[in-house]
């Protein structure tokens, strides 16, 4: 999705702030990083893991929006919706990939993303311990680290027998999403488990062909969307339609490969 002309005025002011709440956020996060950090639990069945780490991160990335915009809407993981139906909303994840984080492991991320009406404007994606960052500009993605920044486009991969396909975990894929994605990762060269958030700014930069998952909440998916998008990816349900609610998603560097992977998954 392009950005509107309505909204052009406005979107250097909004990158702008997304990377402010960047940096607002990593400087939160970094203290409790391979930490020790407490881990609790948010209860129900599987295990589902939560720290001060997302608390805090998600708190300075609320107060610092309702600083600068007061009258946008925020969702986010932690604490929940605020003006969710507003005309410009937040949607944040403070730490994609809470389970990698709390293992050590740098395979997680902060989520921004910006809609406005109800339409993704902007997303980004800033993993501030490897100093890497992703987001999306008015039609182009962008990539920095070091201090470097560069444009990052898909890979064409129009066939699935040279595919490389990412999830972020198997248990994904039990119960009546099991044949489906078992279909599709028979089908790809290579197959890998683990990346999260990662995988899909991977795939804006032309490092993998396909991510597969399911159960994703809006703050999971909606954020990258602009990002795989505008480096020429696409991305939705495994039913086709769109992805920005979260539920099963697909998103894929070439669009053939996309079609075809949409045509296994629904079997």
């Amino acid at each position: 999705m392009s950005v509107s002309e309505t909204d052009q005025l406005d979107f250097d002011a909004y990158i702008a702030t997304a990377h402010a709440l960047a940096e607002r956020a990593g400087a939160v996060i970094l203290p409790h990083f391979r930490a020790g950090t407490a881990v609790d639990h948010k209860g129900g069945g599987p295990f589902d893991p939560v720290t001060a780490a997302d608390r805090d991160a998600e708190m300075a990335i609320r107060q610092l929006i309702a600083e600068t915009y007061p009258s946008h809407g925020i969702v986010g993981e932690e604490f929940g919706n605020e003006r969710a139906g507003a005309d410009y909303c937040w949607i944040i994840d403070p730490i994609d990939g809470t389970r990698p984080f709390i293992m050590g492991q740098p395979l997680w991320g902060t989520l921004i993303g910006l809609t406005a009406h109800g339409a993704p404007l902007l997303g980004m994606m800033d993993q501030p311990y490897m100093k890497e960052r992703f987001w999306s500009g008015e039609t182009e993605s962008y990539f920095a680290r070091g201090g470097k920044t560069q444009t990052i486009q898909v890979r064409p991969c129009p066939s699935m027998s040279e595919a490389m396909l990412a999830s972020s975990t198997p248990d994904m894929f039990t119960g009546a999403n099991e044949r489906p994605y078992a279909r599709l990762a028979e089908a790809v060269r290579l197959r890998r488990f683990g990346g999260d958030c990662y995988n899909y700014c991977l795939l804006a930069m032309g490092q993998i062909d396909l991510v597969v998952e399911t159960d994703l909440k809006p703050f999971d998916i909606l954020p990258l969307v602009p990002i795989i998008e505008r480096a020429g990816g696409v991305v939705s349900t495994w039913e086709g339609g769109d992805p920005r609610h979260g539920g099963r998603i697909i998103a894929a560097g070439d669009a053939r490969l996309h079609a075809a992977a949409l045509e296994m998954l629904s079997g």
